[in-house]
């Protein structure tokens, strides 16, 4: 019996089917040639906007949508968008999420899907989400 199991494991990973669950790295957003960074801050994860469509017309781009007056002068790029994540290996939750298009900062989760696809989740109140689908450029 025990046996069988480690043969079903070990083929499941020849096969393929199973990652490795590490999220940090650069990651295309699928809007504006965004970029974001997400990277371990403590014990948990965080993410920046390194590069957008905007960036590149325009590196010194502010954060002008913000809904805190005082956070308008930061430039986009390297804003800190994604913060306090918690959990893993595959499944974060409890973090949040700013989004620089409309100034907001929402309750988030990221889930892996694959080693190079996650699904970032943001949330006003739950059921009123905004869900994309991220792919890993490195």
């Amino acid at each position: 019996m025990i046996r069988t199991a480690l043969m079903a494991a070990a083929l499941t990973l020849v096969s393929g089917s199973a990652f490795a669950a590490d999220v940090t790295g650069l990651w295309a957003t699928p809007g504006n040639g965004g970029q974001v960074e997400i990277a371990r801050c403590g014990n948990s994860l965080c993410g920046k906007l390194v590069t957008s469509d905007h960036i590149k017309t325009d590196p010194t781009r502010k954060d002008v949508k913000n809904k805190d007056e005082a956070q308008r002068g930061r430039t986009l790029k390297n804003l800190q968008m994604l913060y306090d994540f918690t959990g893993g290996p595959t499944k974060w939750t409890g973090g949040k999420v700013y989004n620089p298009e409309d100034g907001g900062t929402y309750s988030g989760t990221i889930e892996l899907l694959s080693a190079n696809e996650l699904k970032l989740k943001g949330c006003i109140v739950a059921p009123l989400c905004k869900t994309q689908k991220w792919t890993r450029l490195k």
